[in-house]
């Protein structure tokens, strides 16, 4: 029997001590994780979107394998996290995920919210079997030693003011209550999770949970960011799009412009030249008009002179009317000279004659 300063199974009472005080915690901390891998073990098996995703990847390997091993009837999980290795052969930046996702989109919606079947297994992915086993373990042999410490303390006689044997008495009762909760959740995680990895066709001996809930964890984050990058993708090609667009209207835009400045422009010059004729024409045949007025106040009308300032006139017309719409314009303009006699003239000339 074990005594220091009077007390009795000092080292023992210390250890049965120490344990209570960490029991709730050790507990607290053991439960998530198993929980965790009973509930990933659970999405894994029923989830619908997984299974229609399977069937799908399965599609796409028999169809890229065909001649070969394209009757393949299922795959490892191993291959799975491949998928995201496959490139395409025109955009090394493509792999076959990236076809797969974008497929699911068109086609498959539904299956793209996955991760909400199978959320667990994130968390699962993080759990050593081997060390909660032990913990497991660890939390049961503590409690049967202080089982065991208190029925000795019971067997001896009571000491004055030793609270040991009643605050013991009433923790183990609540200890060994929750800790069978635990292992019965225990012992069914193990039980689920040996059928989910048989479901998926490997070996529960030889695959822990952190491999196996690693290849799902691995697959889900490759799955987002490739949906990401077909997001980033799409959107590009929508701004690409809408510059082109955008450029074509403008280039369209400035065509169309132009060719309404040049008709504006040609239409001008075209008028100018009208303008110009009809402006020299009216001027040749008011300056005659004022000549043939002032010879005829004169009585010089049918003298030489005026004869030959007439026929100077009419050369000067033409000469100007050239000079204009030659600096105007190279438009195909139907050029005419001024008539050698208007009619007024020949009118007046009639009346002077008589």
């Amino acid at each position: 029997m074990c005594r220091r300063g009077g007390i009795v199974h000092y080292e023992q009472r210390i250890r049965t001590l120490f344990y209570k005080k960490k029991f709730q915690e050790r507990v607290s901390d053991a439960k998530p994780k198993i929980e965790a891998v009973l509930e990933a073990s659970k999405e894994l098996h029923r989830s619908k979107r997984l299974k229609r995703l399977l069937e799908l990847i399965l599609a796409f390997g028999n169809y890229m394998n065909r001649g070969a091993r394209g009757n393949a009837s299922g795959f490892h999980l191993s291959s799975l996290n491949r998928i995201a290795d496959t490139k395409s052969s025109i955009n090394r930046n493509l792999t076959l995920l990236h076809y797969i996702i974008d497929t699911l989109e068109k086609k498959f919606k539904d299956v793209l919210k996955i991760e909400e079947d199978i959320h667990h297994v994130r968390q699962a992915a993080k759990v050593n079997l081997n060390e909660l086993t032990k913990e497991m373990q660890s939390l049961k042999s503590g409690l049967q030693e202080v089982q065991k410490e208190l029925e000795f303390h019971r067997s001896q006689p009571p000491q004055h003011g030793d609270k040991f044997v009643p605050v013991m008495k009433e923790f183990i009762t609540t200890a060994t209550y929750r800790f069978s909760e635990l292992e019965d959740t225990f012992q069914e995680m193990k039980q689920r999770y040996e059928q989910v990895v048989k479901h998926f066709g490997e070996d529960p001996s030889h695959m822990q949970p952190d491999e196996f809930f690693a290849i799902f964890d691995t697959f889900l984050t490759s799955f987002n960011e490739a949906r990401q990058d077909n997001e980033t993708f799409r959107r590009k090609r929508e701004d690409d799009e809408k510059r082109a667009k955008q450029d074509t209207e403008r280039k369209s835009h400035v065509d169309r412009s132009s060719k309404e400045n040049g008709l504006k422009g040609s239409s001008g010059v075209r008028n100018g030249s009208i303008n110009g004729l009809r402006a020299v024409k009216a001027g040749s045949e008011k300056g005659e008009f004022d000549d043939l007025i002032s010879a005829l106040r004169t009585g010089d009308v049918f003298g030489e002179d005026f004869t030959k300032s007439r026929r100077n006139r009419r050369k000067g017309s033409q000469t100007l009317l050239l000079h204009q719409s030659s600096s105007q314009s190279n438009d195909n303009v139907q050029w005419r000279s001024i008539p050698r006699e208007s009619s007024r003239d020949r009118v007046i000339t009639q009346k002077l004659k008589v």
